[in-house]
């Protein structure tokens, strides 16, 4: 069960809130508030797995009240002004809402908010089978058996998937490969991590995912033949 509150200045948007969080089995709205500094309050005493957090306020924004507290906790941003979206995806928010906002696309969110919380509450033993990254300006879940595999472009990576979709997500191949696990992905180039359960043969230092040709660097060569060899 995922506990949450609500924080909005206007009380009609919170109404609604509480409405469709009603019909969310998994989800928990334990309390509303109009002021942020008695969800502070709350906070302290009562912490919560997750924040329903309106950006634009008059005492204090949604962004610097989700600054200030201490605790790590999931946040979904609610927001009139579209504008907002960057800063609340720069503060790795779950997702944000644009009022006035739909129950479809609130289950849409919320869901993402449980599939995390499922994620980061599981045994470290077990094998993920999914990876959580940020783009589009929200968490995007993707089924590692989905991704065909992952190109560096400077700052940025954009994750081929099996189906011709691409996601460009902000992050460095080092963080990437933290993600992954070994026995199912390897780096085999600067450019390039693919999964070895799609490699259907390698010619000189060229390997071939299906119908995609992928170069073997210099630097990494020694290292992908001897785990390949060892499969």
């Amino acid at each position: 069960m995922i506990t949450a509150i609500a924080i909005d200045d206007e009380p009609l948007p919170l109404e609604i809130l509480e409405s469709y969080c009603s019909n969310i089995p998994f989800l928990m709205l334990e309390k509303t508030f109009t002021q942020t500094s008695e969800a502070r309050k709350y906070l302290q005493k009562h912490p919560v797995n997750l924040l329903f957090l309106d950006i634009h306020m008059p005492a204090i924004s949604g962004i610097d009240f989700y600054k200030g507290i201490e605790q790590d906790t999931m946040v979904i941003f609610t927001t009139a002004h579209s504008q907002y979206a960057i800063d609340g995806f720069n503060l790795s928010a779950v997702d944000y809402l644009l009022k006035p906002y739909s129950f479809e696309r609130f289950e849409t969110a919320v869901n993402k908010a449980n599939d995390y919380y499922n994620f980061l509450n599981q045994k470290e033993e077990k094998e993920p089978k999914h990876l959580f990254i940020r783009a589009e300006y929200s968490l995007v879940k993707i089924a590692l058996t989905d991704i065909f595999y992952i190109e560096g472009l400077a700052d940025y990576l954009k994750i081929h998937l099996l189906n011709g979709k691409t996601i460009l997500t902000r992050m460095t191949m080092k963080t990437m490969l933290s993600k992954l696990s070994p026995k199912e992905f390897i780096r085999v180039h600067r450019s390039f991590i693919i999964p070895f359960s799609l490699i259907t043969r390698v010619r000189n230092k060229i390997i071939i995912l299906r119908n995609q040709e992928i170069p073997i660097g210099a630097s990494f060569e020694d290292a992908f033949f001897e785990a390949f060899g060892n499969r």
